[in-house]
């Protein structure tokens, strides 16, 4: 499923990253990589707040629709 519907609270897996070439290497270089674990911290109104590899991440709805968990 996509990330933009996993729920607050819950820690998923990445399985992959979709998306162009420039959108997909934006989210690798922000840790967004298969096998990284997210927690959703946060469902905002633009997206969501993530922690990703020990850091908070906010990414817009058309990024974590891109991402696959």
């Amino acid at each position: 499923m996509p990330l933009l519907f996993a729920s607050v609270g819950q820690e998923v897996c990445v399985k992959s990253v979709g998306g162009s070439a420039e959108v997909k290497q934006h989210l690798i270089e922000l840790g967004f990589t298969a096998g990284a674990k997210i927690t959703i911290v946060q469902k905002i109104e633009s997206g969501l707040i993530v922690n990703v590899r020990e850091s908070r991440v906010a990414i817009d709805k058309s990024m974590a629709s891109k991402i696959m968990v």
